[in-house]
């Protein structure tokens, strides 16, 4: 009973919101038709980076932190643009290299928040309906991402490009400044995930609480409804998908499972949706 009580709601929601932010931002990459495996490993590198600088910078921190992150992003987008790289293999080189960067900050030790930690754990500590701020200022840019994607012009462009991009430049959309901008909000949105994770735990750890975020991110945009091939998302309906994943650690807890069983039951998440989904003609080429 306590599961699905007040108790349950706090935990799912305070599970689900770095998990929300990450889906977020790859749903949007999904939906230009590329995939950003770096999403995770920005927002560790960029919890550690936070962990180290509240003391210090304070609020400025939070600033300095989602601006190197956006940048990140936009720097992957940039690269497979330009460079014509793929962007499964460009954003899982960039995974490999963020990894090793947050061994490196961190020392391969815990950074615990000491100074100023009230200015980041207000963010989970603050609760409204059993769910921390958080959770509810994920649900607040999904609403805004949901009003960019139909009602602007850079939305438009977006699903125009997963849908089909050689027709997209053929139609002029700017395709290389939408690709950068996309990843530049993937990487602004693990910043986020970054935020809530330091919220949570008050501290930071390359090992850690956010350490193991890819699969549960990239399950919770396609539960929401995401196309793995592009051109077809609804933020709206990531909160759900994120809701939902943020639902297992509970429900394996529940059954007497193992913390192993996660990504077991994430990877067939992840199976499963794309297998139901993925029913279209065999013209498609599947990106």
């Amino acid at each position: 009973a306590n599961y699905l009580g007040a108790l349950g709601i706090s935990i799912a929601t305070a599970t689900a919101a770095p998990i929300m932010f990450l889906a977020l931002g790859q749903s949007m990459v999904l939906n230009i038709g590329s995939i950003d495996l770096s999403n995770a490993a920005i927002a560790l590198l960029g919890a550690l980076l936070l962990a180290l600088a509240i003391p210090s910078l304070g609020l400025v921190s939070f600033v300095l932190i989602l601006l190197l992150v956006t940048l990140i992003g936009a720097i992957n987008g940039a690269v497979i643009s330009y460079a014509q790289v793929p962007s499964f293999a460009l954003t899982l080189g960039t995974l490999a290299i963020l990894q090793t960067a947050a061994l490196v900050v961190s020392g391969a030790d815990t950074i615990y928040v000491s100074e100023n930690r009230e200015l980041i754990s207000v963010l989970f500590e603050r609760q409204i309906l059993n769910a921390p701020l958080t959770f509810w200022i994920g649900i607040v840019l999904a609403f805004a991402m949901w009003v960019m994607l139909r009602y602007t012009v850079l939305g438009q462009d977006m699903t125009a490009m997963g849908k089909n991009e050689l027709g997209a430049m053929l139609s002029a959309v700017p395709v290389r400044r939408v690709r950068i901008i996309t990843f530049a909000l993937s990487g602004f949105m693990g910043g986020l995930a970054g935020l809530s994770i330091v919220a949570q735990a008050g501290s930071a750890s390359a090992s850690g609480l956010g350490s193991d975020l890819l699969l549960p991110g990239i399950a919770a945009a396609l539960i929401g409804g995401t196309s793995i091939s592009g051109g077809q998302t609804n933020p709206l309906n990531v909160v759900f998908g994120a809701l939902t994943v943020g639902f297992v650690p509970i429900a394996i807890q529940a059954m007497g499972l193992g913390a192993q069983a996660q990504s077991l039951v994430y990877g067939i998440f992840i199976i499963l949706v794309v297998a139901l989904t993925t029913v279209r003609s065999r013209e498609i080429v599947i990106k």
